[in-house]
C-alpha cells in the first residue's frame, strides 16, 4: 500500500507498508520540513500499538528515531523542504531496525564531540547521536554519515 498525501504547498509524505507473518516493513519519505517529525512521531504510535511494544522500549525509539530524523532534516538536508528524508521501519523476530537517510553530504561521525565533556556541557547542540547511542541497541552509520540505522530489541 503506498498513500501520498499533500499539505501546504511543499510538505508531503509517503507511506509504503509491507506486511507479512514474520515481517513488516513501512518507510515514509517526507520533506526536510520539522513539521514532518509529527508524521514520524504518528507511524511510531502505530507499530507500538500494532506490536504491543512496552512503554520503555516505545520511549526509547521515539526519542532516538525522532533525534535521527531531526538531525537529517536540520544537519543533512539543511531543511531545504525539496530535499527527502526517508525513514524505514523494519520489524523482525525480536527486533525492530529503523533506518534514518537524507540527501546531504554526510558528516564525520566518528568524530562527534561527547556532549557529557565539560567543555561540551553548555552547547545547546551536540545530543542527538549521544541520544540515538544510549537509547538504541546498536548504532551504525553508512554513506559517510548520510544513512544511519538504529536497532531496538523488543
Amino acid at each position: 500500500m503506498v498513500l501520498t498525501f499533500r499539505k501546504r504547498k511543499i510538505l508531503f509524505f509517503t507511506i509504503m507498508v509491507i506486511t507479512t507473518k514474520d515481517q513488516m516493513e513501512r518507510s515514509i519519505v517526507l520533506s526536510s520540513e520539522i513539521e514532518s517529525m509529527r508524521l514520524v512521531e504518528k507511524e511510531i504510535d502505530r507499530i507500538s500499538a500494532e506490536y504491543g511494544l512496552g512503554a520503555e522500549v516505545y520511549g526509547n525509539i521515539l526519542i532516538a528515531s525522532l533525534e535521527a530524523v531531526n538531525n537529517a532534516i536540520s544537519h543533512g538536508n539543511k531543511l531545504d523542504p525539496e530535499k527527502k528524508v526517508e525513514v524505514k521501519f523494519e520489524l523482525s523476530e525480536n527486533q525492530l531496525t529503523v533506518t534514518t537517510s537524507d540527501e546531504g553530504k554526510g558528516f564525520d561521525y566518528e568524530n562527534v564531540p561527547d556532549p557529557t565533556a565539560p567543555e561540551n556541557i553548555e552547547n545547546i547542540n551536540g545530543r542527538g547521536i549521544f541520544l540515538m547511542k544510549q537509547l538504541s541497541d546498536g548504532l551504525t552509520f553508512h554513506e559517510g554519515g548520510r544513512i544511519s540505522e538504529m536497532i531496538f530489541k523488543i
